[in-house]
């Protein structure tokens, strides 16, 4: 029930419609009889400094960030957390004393489930395709993992490049080699750990695969297949690399945990991980 003393959460984007961070976090509020109230708010580029004001006036709690807002909002917050800034993005905001904070909870989110998996990373080598926002908390992902060896394939050239500089400077030293996309066989037949950072295969074009099956034949059988994407379950990509033996992660998981690691910081105590992935699982598949 929303009363006068309800406080306000929510997730900022443009467009923002499609979130399903709304479902997953009044699950969450609910079970734990709190009050608040987790809402969308559509919000254009051009007047995110304008919401946060507005927010500030209403008494906004905290707020997630989705596309395309999570580089631009840096400049705009009192405080960043050092992995926030290496990564470039902060996608989980809260009120401080001095202001708005921001940190990142994709990185956490993204390891969750390959820390599950028990698995001594130190020797291992990552190769991410895609060269977008998504792919740098992969990217300091990987680095906290220890990772010895991550690649990044993309197909502009100039912008693989950037990318690759980003890291030279960042608080949390990563040594990122990036690579055109002629070079993705011989890749992949190194990869323990092979990320889709990209959309390719999302639902509508659910026949899709950003690695043709020829190409992915060369993947080895106990590597590790991970996308990003959680609907359909399970992507082309993700049926590809099962069909040669790999371990396959979707990104349902990464949704749910780094929800539940932004609703943690806002609470200030344990939050119902469970119901957030069943609420999710309900509203995805029935």
């Amino acid at each position: 029930m929303i009363k006068g003393t309800t406080k306000l959460l929510g997730v900022v984007g443009y467009p923002v419609e499609h979130s399903l961070s709304p479902v997953m976090h009044n699950a969450a509020i609910a079970a734990l009889g709190v009050d608040y109230v987790y809402l969308p708010f559509p919000v254009a580029p051009q007047d995110l400094q304008a919401a946060l004001a507005g927010f500030a006036a209403l008494g906004v709690e905290g707020f997630n960030l989705t596309i395309p807002h999570k580089q631009s909002i840096i400049p705009l917050l009192s405080e960043v957390s050092p992995l926030a800034r290496s990564v470039g993005a902060v996608n989980t905001v809260w009120r401080g004393d001095r202001g708005w904070c921001g940190t990142n909870t994709d990185v956490e989110g993204f390891l969750s489930p390959l820390k599950a998996l028990n698995c001594s990373w130190s020797q291992k080598i990552a190769v991410i395709l895609g060269n977008g926002g998504a792919s740098r908390a992969v990217v300091a992902g990987c680095a906290e993992l220890g990772m010895a060896e991550i690649h990044v394939v993309g197909r502009n050239p100039e912008k693989l490049e950037i990318f690759r500089q980003s890291w030279l400077d960042s608080p949390v030293p990563v040594a990122v080699s990036v690579h055109p996309q002629s070079q993705l066989a011989t890749l992949i037949s190194r990869a323990d750990l092979l990320v889709n950072t990209t959309p390719v295969g999302m639902y509508p074009d659910v026949d899709r695969s950003p690695v043709d099956g020829d190409i992915l034949g060369g993947l080895k059988p106990d590597a590790i297949a991970y996308d990003l994407i959680y609907t359909p379950s399970p992507t082309q990509f993700l049926q590809l690399a099962k069909n040669r033996g790999a371990i396959a992660i979707d990104g349902l998981e990464m949704l749910v945990q780094q929800g539940a690691a932004a609703l943690q910081i806002w609470l200030q105590r344990p939050v119902p991980v469970a119901v957030m992935r069943q609420s999710l699982k309900a509203q995805l598949f029935g």
